[in-house]
């Protein structure tokens, strides 16, 4: 991957985890999928406690996230369901509802142990 295409994945990163803190968002992780998925390189997921929040902070992302020049996002999960999908191509954002989060395990799939993984924000800023 080119330098400009990572400086583009940090920064569409930060949108997306300042976003989802700026609406509440709890425990925000950020999963680096490069040379691990075919889908997507980086991956962020957070939970929303109610209906109106997650959807909330779907629309925030999409309207952020078309301020920053990314007009292609795909929401996927109908409000009130446990679990929406952002598809912002090379990044994809699963919100989730805290159980919903706990059943699906995301992060264990991809090989993240919640105690280990570094907050997303400090990944973000890292960056």
């Amino acid at each position: 991957m080119k330098p400009t295409e990572v400086g583009r994945l940090d920064q569409l990163q930060k949108v997306i985890v300042t976003s989802l803190e700026d609406d509440k968002a709890e425990n925000v992780v950020a999963l680096d999928l490069q040379g691990r998925a075919a889908f997507a390189d980086r991956m962020v997921v957070a939970t929303g406690i109610a209906d109106r929040q997650i959807t909330a902070m779907a629309q925030h992302l999409e309207e952020k996230l078309a301020a920053v020049g990314l007009k292609r996002v795909l929401i996927e999960g109908a409000p009130g369901s446990d679990w929406v999908l952002i598809d912002a191509g090379d990044i994809i954002v699963h919100l989730f509802k805290p159980e919903a989060r706990a059943l699906y395990g995301i992060e264990r799939m991809w090989g993240a142990d919640l105690d280990e993984a570094p907050p997303a924000a400090d990944e973000a800023q890292a960056g």
